[in-house]
């Protein structure tokens, strides 16, 4: 299969919503069940946090989303499936992205809650858009 069948055979809809769906899981996530730790191990305040530009980081989240979502579908090709979808994003994010980050938390010397924190959000994320871009053909 050639490139421009494997453009072809991507579903632009299922591509946004798995890229929306990394801010459904980031809102809970960074919210709701590790607001207070992921704040804690960054060293940020309330004050901080009310203080960023959050249509940059917002935007800047959905557009590098809509990429990584986009490139997943190409990853998964023609013959993907809800189940291989979720695989693939499985492993993806456990064993390429979540390990990529734990060599630059190692050098950076950042501590291994932030790590799970972080590094779980990806591997759910990615798992979610591979299931989605996998059932949606």
């Amino acid at each position: 299969m050639d490139f421009q069948q494997s453009l072809e055979s991507i579903n632009y809809f299922a591509v946004i919503v798995a890229a929306l769906s990394a801010f459904v899981i980031g809102g809970i996530w960074y919210s709701a069940l590790f607001a207070k730790s992921w704040m804690k191990e960054n060293g940020f305040s309330d004050e901080d946090l009310k203080n960023s530009n959050m249509a940059k980081i917002f935007g800047g989240a959905f557009i590098l989303s809509l990429i990584i979502s986009f490139v997943l579908a190409l990853f998964l090709g023609r013959e993907r499936t809800a189940s291989i979808g979720a695989t693939a994003g499985l492993m993806v994010g456990l064993f390429w992205v979540a390990t990529a980050m734990g060599i630059t938390y190692l050098f950076e010397r950042k501590s291994l809650k932030l790590y799970l924190i972080n590094a779980g959000y990806h591997v759910v994320t990615f798992t979610l858009m591979g299931l989605i871009l996998g059932a949606w053909k």
